[in-house]
């Protein structure tokens, strides 16, 4: 018991690791395969996304142009509406206007202020063929 050990475990010859040796041209053109692929089909993904959207187009554009003439047609409509609101708005105020209720009733039931001479226009050629018609 009171042996001296070492004081190292003894030295025991590594074993090395067997390196297989890969052959390098196969991984380059396997990882060039897989890049071409991965291009392909990320070409492919962009060209189908592509058509979606001009499928897309194409159908939603007839519509777009036929709500923008409908839209033309409606504001049309509402410039012309505007036009006559406005005129009875005035026309309204006027009716209402206490300054105004003289003329209006004047030209409304046909009676005229005492003051006024009552003007009728004729013709002078029919006047007289009037008078030559009353002569027996």
């Amino acid at each position: 018991m009171n042996a001296t050990q070492p004081s190292r475990p003894p030295l025991q010859p590594i074993q090395k690791r067997r390196v297989i040796p890969r052959p390098k041209r196969h991984l380059r053109q396997r990882s060039y395969q897989v890049m071409a692929v991965e291009s392909t089909a990320k070409i492919a993904v962009n060209l189908l996304i592509t058509a979606v959207a001009a499928s897309a187009l194409a159908q939603l554009l007839p519509y777009h142009w036929s709500q923008q003439g409908k839209l033309r047609e409606i504001s049309t409509e509402v410039k012309l509406m505007e036009g006559h609101v406005n005129g009875l708005q005035t026309e309204f105020s006027r009716n209402f206007d206490p300054q105004q209720t003289k003329t209006i009733m004047q030209q409304q039931g046909y009676r005229f202020d005492p003051s006024q001479r009552r003007v009728v226009l004729m013709n002078p050629d029919r006047r007289e063929d009037a008078q030559t018609d009353l002569l027996p």
